[in-house]
């Protein structure tokens, strides 16, 4: 999967998923732009790019606001001439059961994880079509596809971006630009970590492989998609989920 020449921006850069995206992409050989809030963090992420032999570009993004996502987008093709690779990571949770959830809750989380991935596509496609090349890979969620209570604003958000893969493939496939959604399971990450023992262990009994998984099997699941190696699959969610959901 060798993405020499490539160039990627991923956003939510800079913890878990997407700073493991952000490396596995880099050992393919791509230069990255590291997009999230945290600036010191992905200082951080960025130095390890760059130990790596590659660029890095440090862009301080909220998804949610239509100007900082077109202001990352132009600073990225103003650096490096172009986008090849875009991975929509950038996520957020406010979970309550639906009675209880605050309207503000519930539009704050659709805004982050929907609406900053319709901005995110819309800013990088007219380069993708104009180069005639694209990847876009979405970090969507196993819940999305299974339901959990206390959840509804998160598994509505991810479950409209694999909606929203299925579209935007089918709108530019014939641009030799291919849309998918990587679909992860419970993953070692800050999120996961905040739970309970009780209710890890519920979950294990859950996953057929007995383990949560690691953000660097998710990396892996990313960075073939963006690969040409998947240049035949597009509208595709790829499951990585040790087995909790299979269809």
């Amino acid at each position: 999967m060798d993405l020499t020449g490539r160039v990627a921006l991923i956003t939510g850069a800079s913890q878990g998923i997407g700073k493991a995206c952000a490396l596995a992409l880099a050992e393919a050989g791509a230069d990255v732009a590291l997009g999230a809030r945290n600036l010191y963090n992905l200082q951080c992420v960025a130095k390890d790019v760059e130990d790596l032999g590659r660029k890095a570009l440090v862009l301080g993004l909220d998804v949610a606001q239509l100007e900082s996502v077109t202001e990352a987008v132009a600073r990225t093709v103003q650096a490096w001439g172009k986008i090849d690779i875009l991975v929509n990571n950038a996520g957020v949770t406010k979970d309550n059961l639906i009675m209880r959830m605050k309207p503000e809750d519930w539009e704050s989380v659709l805004r982050t994880n929907l609406d900053g991935a319709y901005y995110s596509i819309r800013a990088v496609l007219p380069g993708m079509v104009k180069q005639r090349y694209g990847r876009i890979v979405n970090v969507a969620s196993v819940v999305a596809q299974t339901g959990n209570p206390g959840q509804a604003n998160y598994i509505a958000s991810k479950a409209g971006l694999i909606g929203l893969t299925k579209a935007v493939a089918a709108e530019v496939a014939s641009r030799n630009i291919t849309v998918n959604a990587v679909s992860p399971g419970f993953i070692d990450t800050a999120m996961t970590a905040k739970l309970s023992e009780a209710i890890k262990q519920k979950l294990m009994s859950l996953i057929p492989l007995g383990r949560m998984g690691t953000d660097r099997e998710v990396a892996g699941a990313v960075r073939f998609l963006a690969s040409d190696e998947a240049g035949y699959i597009t509208g595709h969610v790829l499951n990585v989920n040790g087995g909790m959901h299979m269809a």
